[in-house]
């Protein structure tokens, strides 16, 4: 008999076997000081390119000044309880009715984390019988919910109509047989492509085949549309989105999520979740933090405004100099690049230790091997110099890389941490 926990210990997965290289530098590294375009990082400030905090509201005075007086005048306990039982405030009311209203749909309803919501959707909508159709290029909550659930699995390419309407065709064939539905699920923006995905191609087919629409929204929500209701507003077609999620992670710079649709299915889910059900209501500091979140979304159109400022003249001068930024159209920044593992490691500390630029690096098995994605988030907070430094760092890790100037072997970093 095998010992559980050596097979473990023996491969440790694809992300796992660089840990020992990799731990507290390239993977999960520690960064200090107040939230921003500048960060400390091994005892030296960076320019961050890596924090969802798009709108900058993560140091908002505003939204520090909200924090603060929720936090002291309601600690983080209250209430206590799940919400089904006893963690029921007019507060939480209050943000899920405001969060519908603002995205276009009849009822919301508050989840605890993104993630946890994303699966936990999914699982309580499928039965045996259903069928589910999904973006291959997913995120991994929605993988992790599609994987719970035991009827039919129709993925198709990313972003390829043609592949869309060959596997909505097939689910629909199944549900003739089994008298079952179909969910569709796509993102908004997918959020290492930072493209947006093809809501408005699969809302078309609607009319042709009947089927439930849910998009995860998360990379679109505060930043695009006329009012930052996101991908689904960007592209017109809020009517035909039947489930709209999105976090409160990214253009909120907070914790938790919500989902919003149809008063009837809402409330379904609101007794049925059962990752809901069974946790603690949301802590009232974080409730009325989103509320101020929420109201500056609404209000302050200029947030919105100085993100895009940045967005384009970080992407177009990567753009101009040859940078591989794929098919981007949001203000997700990747930049596309052939390199081997050691490279890599030596491609990432020279942007670090000498250009004091710091971004996310993502490898296999997230993208095809041979290559990686330095992925930059750009932000309200982020000012030109900021771009033109960065401009100017990437215009040399680009020659340096073409020239071979990363190929030795990658040194320890035991003595960086």
């Amino acid at each position: 008999m095998a010992d559980l926990f050596q097979k473990l210990v023996d491969n440790r997965g694809p992300l796992g076997q660089y840990a020992a290289l990799a731990h507290g530098y390239y993977a999960f590294p520690k960064l200090s000081g107040e939230i921003g375009s500048r960060m400390i990082f091994q005892g030296k400030e960076r320019i961050v390119w890596s924090l969802n905090n798009y709108l900058g509201l993560a140091n908002h005075p505003e939204v520090r000044e909200a924090d603060a007086k929720a936090a002291a005048e309601w600690g983080m306990a209250y209430p206590m309880g799940a919400r089904i039982m006893s963690g029921e405030t007019p507060y939480h009311e209050q943000l899920e009715q405001e969060l519908a209203t603002y995205v276009g749909k009849e009822r919301g309803l508050l989840i605890n984390f993104g993630y946890q919501a994303v699966v936990s959707i999914i699982d309580s909508v499928l039965s045996r019988h259903d069928a589910v159709v999904y973006d291959k290029d997913s995120h991994g909550c929605i993988y992790d919910g599609v994987r719970l659930h035991i009827g039919k699995r129709f993925p198709f390419e990313h972003n390829d109509f043609e592949s869309f309407k060959k596997q909505l065709e097939r689910a629909n064939e199944h549900v003739k047989e089994t008298g079952g539905g179909i969910l569709v699920i796509s993102e908004g923006v997918f959020g290492m492509r930072g493209n947006q995905g093809i809501l408005k191609e699969i809302a078309s087919m609607k009319a042709q085949y009947d089927f439930r629409f849910f998009v995860d929204d998360a990379h679109g929500f505060g930043m695009l549309g006329k009012t930052g209701a996101g991908a689904v507003e960007a592209q017109g077609v809020t009517d035909a989105v039947d489930l709209y999620f999105s976090t409160f992670a990214k253009s909120m710079a907070s914790i938790g999520g919500f989902v919003a649709g149809d008063r009837d299915i809402i409330d379904y889910l609101r007794y049925n979740m059962r990752s809901q059900i069974f946790a603690k209501s949301l802590p009232m500091p974080i409730v009325i933090g989103a509320l101020k979140r929420l109201e500056l979304l609404r209000t302050k159109p200029e947030l919105r405004e100085k993100l895009w400022h940045i967005v384009n003249r970080l992407q177009g001068g990567l753009r101009a100099m040859g940078h591989d930024l794929g098919t981007t159209n949001s203000c997700v920044t990747p930049v596309y690049l052939k390199c081997s593992v050691d490279e890599t490691g030596n491609l990432v500390k020279d942007l670090r230790e000498n250009h004091g630029i710091f971004c996310s690096v993502v490898m296999f098995p997230m993208i095809p091997k041979g290559m990686i994605l330095l992925r930059l988030i750009p932000t309200a907070a982020h000012t030109d110099e900021d771009v033109d430094l960065t401009l100017a760092a990437f215009k040399d890790i680009k020659e340096k890389l073409e020239a071979g100037a990363y190929v030795q072997k990658l040194e320890a970093i035991a003595d960086m941490r």
